[in-house]
């Protein structure tokens, strides 16, 4: 187990960010470990027990020495500031998320008795704390992979905050299983529900879509460009857009995220995302946040034509493949053609539409360097001089 304890403090030395290493000893072949950038406060309430902290500190030298060496300073101590595994109560600490007991989720939730959905993470349930305020509870199922995708939502948003980005409210670990909870979206919505329509009856319009696509972009250029590490999200989807009440869209669903510092240029990782989502340089395993920008075109493509970008269902073979018609279509001037044929208002905006479908060639390119970045979409969604006078650069 000490092995554990070693790596978790030399993950805190290796990240710049990183103000502290808190360690919890769970049995002989599992431990938990997080690395907040931020240290506000020690209070806590209740003891608990086998819980490691190692501190960051600069240790002092003599002026002839230039560069300041950063030590660790281990504490066996009884409490802590933040521990992933403890099933009691906590005090909330500023700026992370608020540490839920398995009872008080039970409670809110009714038992987990009203499910909104189920996707390959596990279940999400709705509930309702005691201040009334709606909460979904994010049930991981599984093995394997449930602590790194655990940690890895907690460590990546668990202290950022963004209109545009779906709120941690906070997060339960009891026994092996993972809860994390979420500010609750009413629409119930992830933006597939929306957009892969076939001939329903609600139908959203070209406003409303275009609203949808900038709140998406400006969520992203945040998690690339507004925090202290860069947030690769990794696995952009419908499916992980959320809408709330007045369609408000929000970036969901941080499980595969990466962080990376601001002077690395990429990171080198084992495959992950979604099929049909996924930049052609995955193969290479050299990844940028320009992943997310070739996803996000995915997404942007699937918005304006109201369909999968992989679809059989209703289309015939030379048609499943969304992207490849959309590039048959760009090659011979014919965009309106796969604008959503559902939406009279799209057909009436085609003009609108087609421009945006600009955009997600923009974004769609194979090499990654020539992708712009989520900031200079968000200028071009926004129509400023500047950002058209980029796309167009780009484009010729």
């Amino acid at each position: 187990m000490r092995v554990y304890m070693e790596r978790c403090k030399q993950a805190c030395l290796n990240n710049c960010s990183c103000k502290a290493a808190f360690f919890q000893y769970l049995n002989a072949s599992s431990g938990a470990c997080f690395l907040p950038s931020e240290i506000f406060t020690m209070k806590t309430v209740d003891a608990y027990p086998n819980v490691t902290a190692f501190i960051k500190v600069q240790r002092y030298q003599k002026p002839k020495k230039s560069h300041p060496i950063a030590v660790i300073i281990t504490s066996i101590i009884g409490t802590s500031l933040f521990l992933l595994v403890v099933e009691e109560y906590i005090d909330a600490v500023p700026g992370l998320p608020t540490w839920f007991t398995y009872e008080e989720l039970k409670t809110a939730t009714e038992n987990f008795s009203n499910k909104l959905g189920q996707g390959g993470f596990g279940s999400a349930f709705e509930g309702t704390l005691e201040d009334d305020s709606k909460i979904a509870v994010k049930f991981l199922d599984g093995l394997g992979q449930i602590n790194k995708s655990f940690l890895a939502e907690v460590e990546s948003i668990g202290s950022i905050h963004h209109v545009n980005l779906v709120r941690l409210r906070g997060f339960c670990a009891w026994k092996s299983q993972r809860f994390l909870v979420y500010d609750f979206m009413s629409n119930d919505g992830s933006l597939d529900r929306w957009i892969y329509h076939g001939n329903q009856e609600h139908i959203l319009e070209c406003q409303c879509r275009k609203k949808i696509v900038l709140d998406i972009a400006k969520g992203l250029t945040y998690l690339h460009e507004g925090c202290v590490q860069k947030i690769i999200h990794l696995d952009i989807k419908p499916q992980n857009i959320l809408l709330d009440k007045d369609f408000n869209a929000k970036v969901s669903d941080f499980g595969l995220s990466k962080l990376i510092d601001r002077d690395q240029s990429h990171v080198m990782t084992t495959m992950r995302g979604t099929p049909g989502y996924m930049a052609p340089e995955w193969l290479s395993s050299v990844i940028t946040e320009k992943v997310d920008v070739y996803s996000f075109g995915i997404v942007l493509l699937e918005i304006l034509c109201g369909r999968r970008n992989f679809d059989r269902s209703h289309q015939p073979e030379e048609s499943w493949h969304l992207l490849g018609v959309f590039q048959q279509c760009w090659e011979q001037g014919t965009l309106l053609d796969i604008v959503d044929k559902y939406s009279e208002d799209m057909q009436t905006h085609g003009s609108e539409v087609v421009e945006m479908m600009k955009v997600a060639a923009w974004c769609l390119q194979t090499n990654y360097t020539r992708r712009p970045s989520m900031s200079s979409v968000v200028l071009v969604l926004e129509r400023t001089d500047e950002g058209l006078q980029e796309l167009v650069k780009r484009m010729c």
